[in-house]
């Protein structure tokens, strides 16, 4: 049985439970549960808090799990992320006084305060700066106004935050980090975790993607085409009406009006949009 461990809570839980669910497994209604089995697809869902994730996956007692790039780093288990899934996008940056830093090699001697130790340890360790690392749980905005630090590294989406602590960004991002699924580093590849990662992958793709139909004139088929050529190759298929051929493609979802836009100026017509559930590719 494949033991897959996902977020119990916070912002990886329902993203994650809901690309399971697209990807064919069962998913809980309760969230009080904590365990689930799915025995269609001989699985069990282990729901558990987001940082002990990799430590659970790492020790082997779990085959993967679901958890954030930046919870991954900073746990310093023995796992390993084995594909990006898309979702949870954050950015971590160092913030301090205005004018206080203005690299990260000035934060040598400095005492920096943040929720993840392990993420900025190993930062400040790859630019050979020596810092007082602070953990703290929760927001860490006011530690620099409490002498509790002189910077701190934190998510950071607009910054509204930070300026509102007066607080200014300095210096590159410590990391950019997005939900990944994670095995144990070095666990050798099973048929069963290559199957979820192809259903998750197939997910990921759909997402991306919608079915394009459209008629076009047999003349104009082939710029058309170059407007639309899909992953693979389109397929053209001969309509009853001579002179004209049926086109289906995957296109981008985010450019799917400007593609319409421009088959239609071409000559297309009957052009119809679909979603697509699941792929495989």
């Amino acid at each position: 049985m494949l033991r897959i461990a996902v977020p119990n809570k916070g912002s990886l839980a329902e993203p994650a439970s809901q690309m399971l669910s697209e990807a064919g497994y069962r998913q809980r209604t309760d969230s009080r549960e904590l365990v689930l089995i799915d025995a269609e697809n001989d699985t069990e869902f282990f729901f558990l808090r987001p940082r002990d994730i990799a430590i659970y996956v790492g020790s082997g007692r779990l085959d993967v799990g679901i958890t954030g790039a930046d919870l991954l780093l900073d746990s310093g288990a023995s796992a390993e992320p084995i594909l990006p899934l898309g979702f949870a996008a954050s950015t971590f940056r160092f913030a301090g006084r205005p004018g206080v830093c203005a690299t990260v090699k000035d934060l040598e001697g400095k005492r920096i305060a943040t929720s993840y130790p392990g993420v900025v340890a190993a930062h400040l360790g790859e630019k050979g700066v020596h810092a007082d690392v602070i953990r703290l749980d929760g927001a860490v905005e006011t530690a620099v106004r409490l002498d509790v630090a002189d910077a701190i590294a934190d998510v950071v989406s607009t910054g509204t935050t930070l300026r509102n602590a007066g607080l200014e960004i300095f210096g590159e991002p410590l990391l950019t980090s997005q939900a990944v699924l994670i095995r144990r580093q070095g666990a050798p590849a099973t048929a069963r975790v290559e199957q979820l990662a192809r259903r998750l992958q197939g997910v990921i793709i759909a997402r991306q993607y919608v079915m394009m139909d459209y008629d076009i004139s047999d003349d104009l088929v082939e710029k058309a085409v170059a407007i639309t050529p899909g992953i693979e190759s389109p397929t053209v298929s001969p309509l009853h009406e001579r002179g004209w051929s049926a086109v289906r493609s995957m296109v981008k979802r985010k450019q799917t009006n400007a593609i319409m836009d421009q088959l239609w100026d071409l000559g297309a017509r009957g052009i119809i949009v679909t979603d697509i559930h699941a792929c495989r590719l």
